[in-house]
């Protein structure tokens, strides 16, 4: 009997990992020089910005919210420009905290980017526009290269 509380208490303190709901929080579009943009020649140029942040809900539970701009030009002109942050509410146990923040700088983040690529890939198509299929991004080397460069500026220790 012994046994079993020591293997249940262990199990108790095991890392735990669960999704618990994915939603769009935000989604904005604006075409500023329709109509007249789809009069002229397409020769698009596409500036992508992301940025992640995430908060601590009651108990064990954390938001995560992606978010992508796209600002496309077509020559000098803005085509469009569009805006999703794509949200999740992730139930997150018994991690430490470089784990806890790779989890919730990474993981989290690479969960969420093809909800968000498929909502502003739907967004743009439905302004009109040809479909925009954002390439991968590997959200691991980014939550690497921001921890370095924290390091570097002393604003987190090593662990």
């Amino acid at each position: 009997m012994t046994d079993q509380q020591t293997n249940g208490a262990a199990e108790d303190n095991s890392p735990q990992f669960s999704m618990q709901r994915i939603y769009v929080r935000d989604l904005s579009f604006e075409a500023p020089k329709s109509p007249q943009i789809f009069r002229q020649q397409w020769e698009p140029s596409v500036a992508l910005d992301l940025n992640t942040k995430q908060k601590a809900l009651e108990g064990d539970f954390h938001e995560v919210v992606l978010t992508l701009s796209v600002t496309v030009k077509n020559g000098e002109e803005v085509a469009f420009i569009a805006e999703v942050q794509q949200a999740g509410i992730f139930l997150i146990k018994n991690l430490d905290a470089a784990s806890m923040s790779h989890t919730l700088g990474a993981f989290c983040p690479n969960i969420l980017f093809p909800y968000a690529r498929e909502t502003l890939d739907s967004l743009v198509t439905r302004g009109s526009f040809p479909a925009l299929m954002l390439s991968p991004v590997n959200f691991d080397a980014l939550y690497a290269q921001e921890m370095q460069r924290m390091q570097e500026a002393g604003e987190v220790t090593v662990q």
